[in-house]
């Protein structure tokens, strides 16, 4: 696949800042520039999402991983591999996000929080009442309303991606894990992360 948008220019020293932060110039970056206010306010609102901490690190990573396999954006994951590795979470659980359902190496809790995350990613949702209620009672109410939006920005970003034909940069190479396909579904149909 090729980008569906061109690039546009960033700044100088947003590109500086970029190169120096990840090696690279991210390109979901470069192609929000053709419309900077668009741009700006998806860095600022990521940047905000960033600072959040009522829930757990680990869980919004692996929640935005599995919103991005089931999405198909190799971007995302490919990012968020990286970010695993620099946030200094658990590799081999992050490795086996996109298979989660057939993986042994999830607790129940992040079981369900990647239920949850596929849950809200289906069209339409369907995140069930019992599943909000366990993760309500395991991490009370601030934490399962940042999970949830952080989870919706997951589907904004992976679902802009995939649109704009922006895939995987290489950003997990750094991470040396061996990363996981999707297992297959119900389908019988197995795609690979």
């Amino acid at each position: 696949m090729s980008l569906r948008v061109p690039k546009g220019e960033l700044p100088a020293e947003l590109r500086e800042n970029l190169l120096k932060q990840l090696g690279e110039v991210p390109e979901p970056d470069e192609v929000l520039w053709n419309n900077p206010k668009v741009a700006e306010a998806n860095r600022e609102f990521a940047a905000k999402l960033g600072g959040w901490d009522a829930a757990d690190a680990s869980l919004k990573t692996f929640a935005h991983m599995a919103v991005a396999a089931q999405i198909g954006c190799s971007w995302c994951l490919d990012v968020n591999y990286f970010l695993a590795l620099n946030q200094n979470l658990d590799l081999a659980k992050a490795s086996q996000v996109p298979r989660w359902r057939v993986s042994e190496v999830f607790t129940p809790l992040e079981r369900d929080v990647l239920e949850y995350a596929e849950a809200m990613t289906h069209t339409p949702p369907t995140v069930t009442d019992e599943l909000s209620a366990g993760l309500l009672d395991r991490l009370g109410p601030a934490a399962l309303v940042e999970l949830t939006v952080y989870i919706g920005f997951a589907n904004f970003a992976s679902r802009c991606n995939t649109a704009h034909g922006i895939t995987s940069q290489g950003y997990s190479d750094a991470c040396g894990i061996p990363l996981a396909g999707r297992a297959a579904q119900s389908s019988g149909v197995a795609s690979t992360a």
